[in-house]
């Protein structure tokens, strides 16, 4: 049985109207959430669509610019969309990621360092038409609204370094001892 909520939502986020409502409401509440809750709790909590907080380099200011994001997760990675919420131009995030692909994700209260790979070709149409369009059917209108190639990135764990321990100096044995 399908979530009402869920299916409301996901009905609501296909209008043009709701997008333009939205993006100037939904990601200053949803980071606040998430930042408050160590990326437990977002706006779309209860309606299984999940919500990561994406923490990039800005590229102009070499700072951190943190946004909350929808994602899916696809061959160990967690994917996210580059739609803007239909518009035109490219999220300053994504533009973020394409100028140093380091970041750092925070999901259901765990954080971790990620690399950031722009998904092309066949596996792009793959996840497209059967990962994210079902998890956010409005993606499909985004895309056509904005009219241009939207982006999609799998954020891929880094693994931490174990740092070497140095050998011990080996000492000869000096003659005569």
């Amino acid at each position: 049985m399908t979530n009402p909520w869920n299916a409301l939502i996901t009905r609501l986020g296909r209008q043009k109207w709701f997008a333009a409502t939205f993006k100037g409401v939904a990601p200053h509440v949803d980071r606040f959430l998430g930042r408050a809750t160590g990326g437990r709790v977002f706006m779309l909590a209860g309606t299984g669509i999940p919500t990561l907080l994406l923490t990039t380099t800005g590229r102009k200011s070499g700072q951190p610019r943190t946004v909350p994001l929808l994602y899916s997760r696809h061959e160990g990675a967690l994917v996210v969309v580059g739609s803007n919420w239909g518009q035109q131009q490219h999220p300053a995030w994504a533009l973020n990621l394409l100028a140093n692909p380091e970041a750092t994700v925070a999901v259901r209260g765990k954080s971790g360092p990620v690399h950031a790979r722009v998904i092309e070709g066949e596996e792009r149409e793959r996840v497209w038409n059967t990962l994210l369009t079902k998890n956010w059917p409005g993606y499909e209108n985004y895309a056509e609204r904005s009219g241009r190639h939207i982006n999609i990135f799998a954020l891929e764990p880094v693994k931490p370094v174990t740092p070497v321990k140095p050998a011990k100096p080996v000492t000869k044995p000096q003659d005569g001892q």
